[in-house]
């Protein structure tokens, strides 16, 4: 509904808190630089090489020697600096990250991530994916909520090949927000403007529990607003 992954990274921004190191995987994660909330002062990191990630480059003012690790171009803030692989990889293995964002193509119930290959696809290679979920002390997925096949993301069990076992923390898609707990699994905190809980239901297959207070219309009404407009218009 609406812009999915304006949704999400706008949701997950909400996610940062004051004074962490974060960092945001290749692709989606990366549009969470881009609404860091007001008063809210955070560390981004690339793990190829820099800190201190800011926006996304206005338009005609991208540098390609200033990328970050999906080789999109970014901006430094004051006080931001680039470095080598080997000094990245301490930062994240020596668990200094607060918080990583990664997209996923599969995440199940016992928090299990699979996000850098479909068998039989071609290979990319598995980047830092691995050592992020081990090495952050909070992993969010940032995800659409179904794949292209309209299958679910959020399985019973992966059935890719696993990036990391027992690591994902929070689940956020432009539907939902699920939180796990040690001893309670996957919590259902909020639900998407335009969509109802039944909803949320038909189309996640891992197990979860509703939150006593779970939130309705949490987030994305502006996105649900623009998709019935474009809906009315075309007469759908």
């Amino acid at each position: 509904m609406g812009n999915a992954k304006q949704t999400i990274a706008r949701r997950a921004a909400q996610e940062l808190r004051d004074g962490q190191i974060i960092n945001l995987g290749i692709g989606l994660p990366t549009m969470i630089a881009n609404y860091v909330p007001a008063g809210i002062d955070v560390v981004i990191q690339t793990e190829n090489g820099g800190i201190g990630v800011g926006p996304a480059p206005a338009p005609g003012c991208e540098d390609r020697d200033r990328a970050n690790a999906g080789n999109q171009p970014i901006t430094l803030v004051a006080g931001g600096s680039y470095f080598d692989s080997a000094t990245s990889f301490a930062m994240i293995r020596g668990g200094h990250v607060d918080s990583t964002f990664l997209g996923t193509l599969q995440v199940d119930e016992e928090g299990n991530i699979a996000n850098w290959i479909v068998p039989g696809g071609l290979l990319a290679g598995m980047g830092g994916a691995m050592d992020l979920v081990t090495g952050a002390k909070i992993v969010h997925i940032v995800t659409e909520h179904c794949a292209r096949d309209g299958s679910s993301k959020l399985m019973q069990r992966c059935t890719f090949p696993l990036t990391g076992a027992n690591e994902a923390d929070v689940i956020i898609t432009e539907r939902a927000v699920l939180r796990r707990f040690a001893h309670r699994g996957w919590v259902l905190e909020e639900v998407a403007a335009g969509y109802s809980l039944a909803d949320i239901a038909a189309c996640t297959e891992l197990a979860y529990t509703v939150a006593d207070d779970v939130k309705l219309d949490a987030f994305g009404a502006d996105e649900a607003a623009a998709e019935k407009a474009a809906r009315s218009v075309l007469g759908l």
